[in-house]
């Protein structure tokens, strides 16, 4: 059982505090290079947008399939890789189980987390859900309600496509680098600020 979610002027509060916080990119941030069917985190928007994901999306935990799609989205915001999200029928549901935290993005609001379990182990907050994404702004995110986000470090293995996808530095973020992504990408000390 989750914890209740905070009030919806609370929420928007803390939601107006933290946009104002975002900024230009940093003059500081040298960008790598960007080739033919590569693409920079810092060309993404903010607020973030979604977009289908072409290649099919795979989420693997000792040895079970935990989620799998043809359907699933990416949301990409400015500096972080982009992190993809799918819909609860493509989850196997069983596995997760929802924990009493959650936290608040300041665009879509506020995500609940579970656990992922199979058979004796457990990946702690290794997935998420927004049940009710904020819709004050143009980019959507109400189509994304229910859907399942999981963090790529805590899980075994995602992938898009045939491409095992390596985790957003730092532990904090749950966005799906590929090879195609080229940064720097937040997430890493001293990034707090991007």
């Amino acid at each position: 059982m989750t914890r209740s979610l905070p009030a919806k002027d609370e929420l928007l509060t803390r939601v107006a505090a933290a946009r104002l916080k975002w900024g230009p990119r940093p003059a500081d941030v040298a960008l790598e290079p960007v080739g033919p069917g590569e693409e920079s985190v810092w060309n993404y928007p903010r607020p973030p947008i979604i977009e289908t994901i072409a290649e099919p999306i795979r989420v693997e935990f000792v040895g079970e399939l935990i989620a799998a799609s043809t359907n699933a989205v990416r949301v990409m915001e400015t500096a972080g890789a982009p992190v993809c999200y799918l819909p609860p029928d493509d989850v196997r549901l069983e596995y997760l189980s929802a924990q009493e935290d959650y936290s608040i993005c300041e665009w879509k609001g506020a995500a609940i987390y579970y656990d992922i379990t199979v058979g004796k182990r457990c990946a702690e907050r290794a997935a998420f859900s927004y049940p009710d994404p904020l819709d004050d702004l143009a980019e959507g995110y109400a189509s994304i309600a229910g859907w399942i986000g999981f963090y790529p470090g805590r899980v075994d293995a995602c992938y898009v496509g045939e491409e095992k996808v390596r985790p957003q530095p730092g532990g904090i973020y749950a966005g799906w680098v590929t090879k195609a992504i080229k940064g720097p990408i937040k997430g890493a000390p001293g990034t707090e600020h991007w």
